[in-house]
Formats: structure tokens, C-alpha cells, sequence
């Protein structure tokens, strides 16, 4: 990536995060460490299922073939990190890894609260800060490894970001931030296909506004509101709003190259998110071609590939969610046994 293009995104997050960040009138809810705001929740056998995991289990459910890793580590909480399944339907991503600012059960359905929260009184990390230059973050989760490929060109995966500061502390100074750094750049952009693509995802800058206000906002035509106040909770899962399905791709270069995916809380410890990235999809190649793909009654941005080995209809290369009406299409989830077998 050119320095240009390097700076321009950074200017661009900075201007979404301090130069129009305005007050919310909401009220920030006290979380102290130890003691998380959440609400109980009923045992249920469908959904989405988690489970905390280590540094290997994280990597091996990641990695795709042909990438060759040494020197990882992770940084997080114990339950800050792990494994997921049965999001085909929710996320757009049957199953792969999250890592949160909190803790990953806010994954699980249904969304009964607008304000859970995990402090798990860490520190952030400074490549987050220089992302949203002005504000502090806390509760880092980091994991980071070098990598090379067989064939160096490109390298991408796919991901979806969430968080519970949806939707009423959107345009304020509480906007989490994750970031995906190889070889020190972040490449987590908002994808061309979105009204406003190119801009770093963050919840400043992928959002339909506060009050919701579709389709006003950045990027709203990708962002899939799950907030109780403004007409959500249909999204079986606890995060008050998502991205659509994204894909991060950058040029690597011959040899060793470095990622660090990273996410934390930003101006306080509370108010969680998380992002969730699909088993496998880390590969040595440039992300596909995506266009909306029906699943059920939902519309998930995917290749044509993956919209076929998720039992969807792929409606065409560069055909955004926002124009179809998805009618039902069977889709096949797999079991949380499945994904145990595969990455214990």
C-alpha cells in the first residue's frame, strides 16, 4: 500500500472519531472488574455456541492451507478469546474464532440487554490508540504471529465485526476499534460494494446513524442493526449491531511477514465488542469476488464459493444486500461436536 493511501486511511478514521464525534445523551452504565453487567440467560442448544480456547486451537480453526506460521502469541483475558459454530444464519459465518473486548458468551443469543459488559481491567494497546488518535483503549485482546506463503502475493480472510456500543454511542468518543496489522498497516476496510467503501470499519464509520435512521450513515447498507430500542433483537445474539460479512486482503511481501489482529475498548473498559473471523479463510490469495448471498429470510455479502457451500443464493458479483428481498433458502448448520472434533 502506498504511503499516501496509508496516511489517507488514518486521517479518515481520526476525522470519524474526533472530528464529529458528538455527545450521546445516554447514560454510561458502572462496571467494575469482576463484577460484569449481563443479564442470566436460559441454557439453549441452538444458536450460536462458544467455547474458550487457547493460542493453538485459535490457529489451527484459522489457518487455510499453504500458510506457514511460527512465533504466535496471545494476549487476552481467559474468556476474552475462543471458538464458535452455528452463526451460519446469524453472522453469515457458520464458524470460526472471536475475540472480544469482554467476553466471548456475548456472542450467545438472544439480545436481552442493551449494556452488557466484561472489565477485565487490562491495558489496551498502542497501535489501537494510533488508530483514534485522542482517546485511550483498554481491555486488548492481541493475537499476533509471523507468516509466510509458498506463492507471496496477497493474503485475506473473512471477518465480521459487533459491539454492544450499537447504537446509542455511535458518532461519541466510545468507539471500539480493532484492527487487522500486516506488517504494520492495518487493512480492515470497508469493503468497495458499501456506499462508502474503503474507510476503516470501526463503529463511527459503519452505522446507520443515532437515532437509527436507515439509510443515513456510513456504510448503513452494510451494517445490520440488532439494537431493542430501535427495532432490533431479531439477530440471535447478544452484540447490538454488526458489519456485514467483510474480507481483509493486503500485499504481503517474500518471506516472513506479520499479523496482529487486535481489538479493545475504547474510552472505558465496558460496553464490549467483538469480531469474529471464519475457520480456514486465512489464506496465501486476494479475497473473491462477493455479492449478496440469500441464506434463509438474511443476505450475507459472500463469494459465489462460499454462498454454495453454505446452501445459499448467490445473487451475483457485486449485487449488494440492500436491493433483494431474500426469500427462504434451506441452510445447513453444523453442530458444535463437529467444530470440537476439528479443533480440540
Amino acid at each position: 500500500m502506498r504511503l499516501a493511501s496509508i496516511c489517507q486511511i488514518a486521517a479518515c478514521l481520526a476525522l470519524s472519531t474526533a472530528a464529529s464525534a458528538v455527545a450521546s445523551p445516554a447514560q454510561r452504565p458502572v462496571a467494575t472488574p469482576g463484577r460484569p453487567i449481563q443479564v442470566s440467560r436460559p441454557f439453549q442448544t441452538t444458536g450460536i455456541q462458544v467455547q474458550e480456547a487457547g493460542l493453538a486451537q485459535l490457529l489451527q480453526c484459522l489457518l487455510g492451507p499453504g500458510v506457514q506460521v511460527s512465533n504466535a502469541t496471545l494476549t487476552a483475558a481467559p474468556s476474552a478469546a475462543g471458538l464458535f459454530t452455528g452463526g451460519a444464519l446469524i453472522l453469515g459465518i457458520d464458524q470460526g474464532i472471536v475475540l472480544t473486548s469482554g467476553n466471548i458468551t456475548t456472542l450467545v443469543g438472544p439480545n436481552l440487554s442493551d449494556n452488557t459488559s466484561f472489565d477485565n481491567n487490562l491495558p489496551g494497546d498502542p497501535d489501537l490508540d494510533a488508530l483514534i488518535p485522542g482517546y485511550k483503549t483498554y481491555d486488548a485482546t492481541i493475537l499476533e504471529f509471523d507468516f509466510s506463503c509458498q506463492n507471496p502475493a496477497s493474503v485475506s480472510f473473512q471477518y465480521v465485526f459487533g459491539s454492544e456500543e450499537y447504537n446509542e454511542w455511535v458518532g461519541s468518543p466510545y468507539n471500539d476499534v480493532f484492527g487487522f496489522f500486516l506488517n504494520g498497516i492495518n487493512i480492515a476496510a470497508v469493503p468497495a460494494l458499501c456506499s462508502n467503501g474503503g474507510i476503516p470499519v470501526a463503529i463511527n464509520n459503519v452505522d446507520c446513524q443515532y437515532p437509527f435512521s436507515p439509510p443515513n450513515g456510513p456504510n448503513c447498507d452494510c451494517y445490520r442493526n440488532n439494537a431493542l430500542p430501535e427495532g432490533g433483537g431479531s439477530i440471535n445474539t447478544e452484540l447490538d449491531g454488526l458489519t456485514q460479512v467483510f474480507y481483509a486482503t493486503g500485499q504481503i511481501q517474500p518471506g516472513v511477514n506479520h499479523m496482529k489482529i487486535a481489538i479493545a475498548d475504547a474510552g472505558d473498559h465496558i460496553l464490549d465488542s467483538a469480531v469474529m473471523i471464519r475457520c480456514q479463510t486465512f489464506v496465501c490469495a486476494a479475497a473473491p469476488s462477493i455479492g449478496g448471498c440469500c441464506e434463509g429470510t438474511e443476505c450475507f455479502l459472500k463469494s459465489q464459493q462460499e454462498c454454495q457451500d453454505d446452501h445459499g443464493t448467490y445473487l451475483g458479483d457485486g449485487v449488494p444486500c440492500a436491493t433483494p428481498s431474500c426469500a427462504t433458502t434451506p441452510a445447513k448448520a453444523k453442530s458444535w461436536g463437529q467444530i470440537r472434533r476439528m479443533y480440540r
